[in-house]
Formats: structure tokens, C-alpha cells, sequence
């Protein structure tokens, strides 16, 4: 597997990101919502459910879902799909949904849809993408905002294709989805990637046209863009002028849109954190988070950690797995730390999907400082934390099947893919760790001339110890090699990587709650 991997390793490429995205594909995180609510035979079954009595919610909605209704067929898949009051059944919740949307029940059909476009099966991929075609003639502002993301994602075509992600974001946003305006104004600001299709002009067209409906978000993005984007675009009066709109509409992120511009272009810290602190009063958690730093660090302000621990913490009671991540971080780094306490914030903040606090607790695990190890614990954490593509986590489970510690035995071929795929995110120490084993020729036939490469490449991200390996193989090439080796340094820099897989360890449990 190793060896076949190797000849798409190492793809400098961005891959898609969808920060805050309007919908989530299945792979990214739950996308599933509760059933809306019905004034027809199902009411009384959809308002159990929504109660949080799915048991009777089922029972009641079983019937009526064999007399037709298209309502309780809905509901039945809801609960099949999300295991609320049913047994989890990828089947029977398609069996559900296909039924009420065969009724044209919108809601089954979207969830249909996302069942389906994460299907290894290109034909239900397909079929997906037949249906959403079908709603988008009659609701193209939900259907062609689904469509422009699977494509841009690449669930419809083998690559992602952002010619049509576009094209059908702008049907839904000529058919007034706000959502689908601000996610092509992303688009063009170059969030998703492909750089060369960036247009800030046209960024800033789609949020204009969002904020216009009275969109606050789209409000504070707009305003964040005039004070803090592309210096040929910039404007103090609109940027301020659409921030006060969106705070009056209660979008309290526009308090960090100003905090920002005074912090990193007016360089006014005291004018940031008197922003900051409006905006934590209003209970927005990354003001939360600025103002606690100001004053863990003393900037534009007398440094006072205990006043910034205790809005930390505060954040940390809302839930935010940041905060919980930077409270264990403070407490963790004392001279006598109190290992527990640090613990506790830590768990807190992996079990709330941050893969830094997943890849932190599983070492914490390994190491065996709160008093015994636990591989099987410190192993599950650190794989999810790279299956969630954390480079670091990648790295540090890589070293782990390299040396068959922590409760594994030593598999390069594991080590490998590990090691690539955080050298395809540039990771340095990944990238010299993968030249190594090439070179050496463990677990795969000796390869100095891509050895070379990825050494040399491992030079360029910063790895000291890379330059000296280069010098050495290349030390024993002849002409011919030497062209042959920059050949493939090109190639791996314009390559894209292929698909791959974290490997689960057979010691990992499941994680610690």
C-alpha cells in the first residue's frame, strides 16, 4: 500500500476547507436536524419527537407512515438515520426518505441526498445528483446550494469542479438564498482554494447583495471585508457604517471585525481590547477568547492572567473547546502542574471535536503522568485526531508504528502513510521522516532519487537535518540522476496527493469520555 501511495505523495495543493459552511456534507459533521413541524396527521408524532420522546414519536408516527403519509415516513428516517427512537439503519432511513420524497417531501429528499452523495457508489452518488437536479426547477434556493457544494467537495465528479459549484450557487442565489451569496463571496476571496479564480470584486458583489436583504452576518462579513480585506477595496466609513447594522441586528462578531482592524491595521491595542470587551459582554466566544489573551499577555493592557483565566473559563462553561484546550495549555505548563485539573479541561475540549486537544490528550495518555499509561487510550485518541487531519497527530501516530511503541507493533507500511499524509500538509519532520525511510529502504525497495527530492523539499519547509541528507545522497549521483532527481522533485511539487486512509491501530478502544 506504502509503495503504491508514494507516487502521488506530497501535493502542495490546498485542499477545500468549509469554514462555517452554509450546508455540511456527510464526512465533515453531523448535518442532521430535526423534522419541521406538520399540521397534518403527523403533528402529534412530530411534536413527541421534537420533545424528546422518540420512542412514542415512532411508535405513533409507525401507522401513519404505512397509510402514506409522507410526514411520518420522514420522521421514521430521521430516526433511523440518527438512532433517536430507532435502531441506526442506513437502509431503512433510505427506505423511509425515499418514500415520503417519492410524496416530493423536500426535507426527505435533502436528507436523501446527503445519505447518498456520501455513498462509496458512484450510482447513488448519481442518483443523488438526478433527484437534486429535480429540486432545484422548484426550490433552487436549498437544491442548487446542496449541488454547488457536492461539487465543489467533488462528491459528483472525480475532482472538484468549481465551474459548477458556482453555477449553481448562483441559482440559488438568484432565487434569494443569502447563504449561497455569501458562499460564492468565499469563493472569490479564495477560502475554498483555486487562487487562480480569486476575484474580490466580485467577493465583495455577493456579500453587498447579501447584506442588502438584511442579512446580519452577511452584514458583519461585509463590513469586516471594507475594514480589513484587500487594501484596494478597503473603506473605514462602509466598513464601520455595516458593522453597526449588523450589532443592531444582534450579530455581536462584528465587535471582532473592529477588535481586528484596531489590533492588526490601526495597531490600537487599547481601542481592540475596549472592542473585544463589548463583544465578550455580548457573549460572542471568540471576543471571549481575544480579550482573555490581552490580558494573559499584556497587550494594551496591565497583564493580569487571573483576570484573563476567569473569562476563559467562562467560555469554557459555554462550551467552547478552544477556551477548555487554552485553560489545560496554562495549567499544564506550570512548573508543578496540577495533571488532574489540566486533564479535565482537556477532555473537555477533545470530546468537543477539536483535533489539537484529541492529539494532546492522547499523548497525554501515552505518557503516563497521570500515573499509569494507557496505550489503548492515548492510541484511539491520537487516530481520531488524524483522521480528522491534524498533521501533528499523523506525525506523532506515524513515529509510534515506526518504532513500535505505545502499544503497537512496528508496521512501516502504516508508518508510511502516516508520514505522507502530513507531508502532504507540509509537516516538516513528516516530510524528512518520509525521505529517510526511502532511503534507507525500510519497508520499501531503496529509492535515493525520490529520498532526494523529499529530503530536499523536507530542507525548504525548515528541516535542518534534511540539508545535510541531501548533500549525502546526492553525493552519489551521477549526471543523469541528478537531472532525474530534480525531475521528480518538480513532479512531487505539481503531483496531487491521492486518497488515503488513517490506519486504525488494533490496540485502540474507544476513546475516554
Amino acid at each position: 500500500m506504502f509503495s503504491r501511495l508514494l507516487t502521488h505523495v506530497l501535493c502542495l495543493a490546498a485542499s477545500v476547507t468549509f469554514v462555517n459552511a452554509a450546508v455540511s456534507l456527510p464526512g465533515e459533521q453531523s448535518i442532521a436536524s430535526l423534522p419541521t413541524g406538520a399540521d397534518g396527521p403527523a403533528k402529534e408524532a412530530l411534536e413527541a419527537f421534537t420533545t424528546g420522546r422518540h420512542f412514542k414519536a415512532v411508535e405513533l408516527a409507525k401507522p401513519l407512515a404505512e397509510k402514506g403519509s409522507a410526514e411520518a415516513q420522514y420522521l421514521l428516517g430521521f430516526a433511523h438515520e440518527t438512532g433517536q427512537g430507532a435502531e441506526v439503519s442506513r437502509e431503512k432511513a433510505l427506505e423511509f426518505y425515499r418514500k415520503a420524497a417519492a410524496s416530493k417531501h423536500r426535507d426527505a429528499i435533502y436528507r436523501l441526498s446527503f445519505i447518498l452523495l456520501a455513498s462509496d457508489k458512484e450510482s447513488e452518488r448519481e442518483q443523488a445528483r438526478t433527484q437534486l437536479e429535480e429540486a432545484a426547477k422548484s426550490d433552487p434556493a436549498i437544491a442548487a446550494r446542496i449541488l454547488g457544494e457536492a461539487y465543489l467537495r467533488g462528491r459528483l465528479t472525480p475532482t472538484p469542479d468549481p465551474d459548477k459549484a458556482i453555477f449553481w450557487w448562483k441559482r440559488a442565489a438568484d432565487a434569494g438564498d443569502v447563504l449561497s451569496m455569501s458562499l460564492i463571496g468565499r469563493f472569490y476571496e479564495g477560502q475554498f482554494g483555486f487562487a487562480e479564480l480569486r476575484d474580490v470584486k466580485a467577493s465583495l458583489e455577493y456579500y453587498t447583495k447579501a447584506a442588502g436583504l438584511g442579512n446580519p452576518a452577511a452584514m458583519a462579513a461585509l463590513g469586516s471585508r471594507y475594514l480589513s480585506g484587500d487594501e484596494k477595496f478597503r473603506d473605514e466609513a462602509k466598513g464601520r457604517e455595516w458593522l453597526k447594522k449588523a450589532i443592531d441586528g444582534k450579530e455581536f462578531s462584528a465587535y471582532l471585525a473592529l477588535g481586528d482592524y484596531e489590533e492588526n491595521i490601526k495597531k490600537n491595542l487599547k481601542e481592540a481590547l475596549a472592542q473585544y470587551e463589548r463583544g465578550k459582554d455580548a457573549g460572542q466566544i471568540d471576543c471571549m477568547l481575544r480579550s482573555a489573551d490581552f490580558y494573559i499577555q499584556g497587550k494594551g493592557v496591565a497583564k493580569d492572567v487571573d483576570r484573563g483565566i476567569t473569562i476563559l473559563r467562562k467560555a469554557a462553561e459555554a462550551g467552547n473547546p478552544v477556551a477548555n484546550l487554552r485553560l489545560a495549555a496554562l495549567i499544564l505548563s506550570q512548573e508543578k502542574p496540577e495533571i488532574l485539573a489540566g486533564y479535565g479541561f482537556l477532555l473537555a475540549s477533545a470530546n468537543g471535536n477539536l483535533p489539537e486537544a484529541q492529539n494532546e490528550l492522547g499523548l497525554l495518555y501515552l505518557s503516563g503522568k497521570m500515573g499509569v499509561a494507557d496505550p489503548s487510550a492515548g492510541l484511539a485518541w491520537l487516530t481520531r485526531a488524524a483522521q480528522s487531519g491534524f498533521a501533528q497527530a499523523q506525525f506523532n501516530l506515524a513515529v509510534l508504528y515506526d518504532r513500535g511503541a505505545g502499544g503497537v507493533a512496528r508496521n512501516i507500511d502504516n508508518a508510511g502513510q502516516l508520514y505522507m499524509m502530513a507531508a502532504n500538509q507540509g509537516h516538516g519532520p513528516a516530510t524528512l521522516a518520509l525521505a529517510r525511510l526511502l532511503n534507507d529502504g525500510v519497508g520499501i525497495k531503496a529509492d535515493p532519487i525520490k529520498a532526494w527530492a523529499i529530503a530536499t523539499l523536507a530542507a525548504e519547509r525548515g528541516e535542518k537535518e534534511a540539508s545535510k541528507l541531501a548533500a549525502d545522497i546526492a553525493e552519489k549521483f551521477d549526471s543523469k540522476q541528478r537531472e532525474e532527481a530534480n525531475k521528480e522533485l518538480q513532479s512531487i511539487k505539481s503531483n496531487k496527493p491521492a486518497p488515503a486512509k488513517v490506519p486504525e491501530p488494533k490496540s485502540a478502544v474507544a476513546p475516554k469520555k
